[in-house]
């Protein structure tokens, strides 16, 4: 079999080293006539070769992989689309010799600028050697069309672990670090959307002895961005309704709540980002200001979901009442403009009975003076 030439992320060794292994040959070359550009899509930046006579794009020969390398490779990449083309790479000595690439060229202009490999690999490499990890901790277990589906929630779930690396203050609670766990054994669980992870651990108790094994189930879920609308000027809050699975599954026979509005945090962005986003889509909003209010855990026993929590000031009139969300992503949004004592009461009354708003409102309650004055 030929050598397979890559290029772009796949020249991140660390990403190499998840997909095929630590013992992977592999030599610089050049594939001629192409360059290699960022892509122009959403999200964690991608590479791609765009056509460039007269230049030469950076890569690097895989050699001597085996069926099952191949297979891996294959998995990872979600399939090679229209196939690999057999081309002729140049390597450091100058030899020319046939290679493997897919090798989907296109022109400069659908491109993004020049790839970098060293200054995607600062920005951008530990979520892409988290993602690899998941991707192909699937492989073997699911097939190319299910990865391909669950892969923007895959790169999601890698990015709320990077984000996570931020911390939270310690001046009450133990210093204990991650080391102070240790996993012992992985159980298949359900992979999809969410994730449900099995395992087998075993953990440094607060007077220093270790626990013996035990088993526990954890469900791997998202970071979010949560807001909560809010026009000082008027002492007016913006609560946004719809029917929730949770409520439906319990029995509650009122299955519609009283939300914040709310999004999951994509790969790559911010969760400021993605509070406006949402607030645009959900809420039909202009925000002026976004405020920090708390960073939670939505339930740590077995959740990894985590909620990043702001106030967003804008202007709220009579005209924002109505409906919203996305039809595409099946959203039927009911948006309510109150006054922020209605709030205040229905809260009181349990008709607010979702925690993160109950948990907005109170801390709007202990600040929202402050901001009348300032309005």
């Amino acid at each position: 079999m030929p050598d397979i030439f890559v290029f772009g992320t796949l020249c991140h060794r660390p990403v190499l080293t998840e997909i095929l292994g630590p013992d992977i040959a592999v030599e610089p070359a050049m594939l001629p006539d192409v360059s290699v550009y960022y892509g122009t899509g959403k999200g964690v930046p991608e590479a791609v070769l765009c056509a460039a006579p007269g230049t030469a794009a950076e890569g690097m020969l895989l050699r001597g992989l085996s069926e099952e390398d191949m297979a891996r490779l294959e998995f990872f990449s979600g399939g090679f689309g229209d196939g690999l083309q057999q081309r002729e790479a140049l390597t450091g000595s100058g030899a020319r010799v046939p290679v493997l690439v897919e090798c989907r060229a296109c022109p400069p202009q659908e491109c993004g600028p020049l790839f970098h490999l060293s200054e995607w690999a600062a920005e951008w490499g530990a979520l892409a050697v988290r993602t690899a990890q998941e991707i192909m901790a699937q492989y073997g277990r699911s097939g190319l069309s299910e990865i391909a589906g669950i892969r923007p929630y895959i790169a999601a779930r890698a990015w709320a672990q990077v984000i996570a690396k931020r911390g939270a203050p310690q001046t009450l609670r133990s210093d204990r670090g991650l080391d102070s766990v240790e996993i012992l054994r992985d159980r298949p669980g359900h992979e999809g959307f969410f994730r449900l992870r099995a395992f087998e651990l075993r953990q440094r108790r607060f007077d220093g002895s270790m626990t013996e094994a035990f088993p526990r189930e954890g469900f791997v879920a998202y970071d979010a961005a949560l807001v909560l609308p809010y026009d000082p000027a008027t002492d007016r809050v913006m609560l946004i309704e719809q029917l929730r699975y949770g409520p439906v599954l319990r029995g509650d026979p009122y299955p519609s709540v009283l939300e914040p509005v709310a999004g999951l945090v994509d790969a790559g962005e911010s969760p400021e980002s993605c509070a406006l986003r949402e607030v645009h889509e959900e809420a039909g909003l202009t925000i002026r200001e976004l405020r920090p209010m708390a960073k939670v855990y939505a339930s740590p026993g077995y959740t990894t979901e985590f909620f990043h929590c702001f106030l967003g000031l804008c202007a709220l009139s009579e005209a924002d009442n109505g409906m919203g969300g996305l039809d595409e992503e099946h959203e039927d949004i009911r948006n309510h403009v109150i006054p922020f004592e209605r709030a205040l009461e229905l809260c009181d009354s349990g008709e607010v009975n979702v925690g993160p708003l109950a948990m907005m409102i109170l801390w709007l309650a202990r600040h929202r003076e402050e901001l009348r004055r300032n309005a």
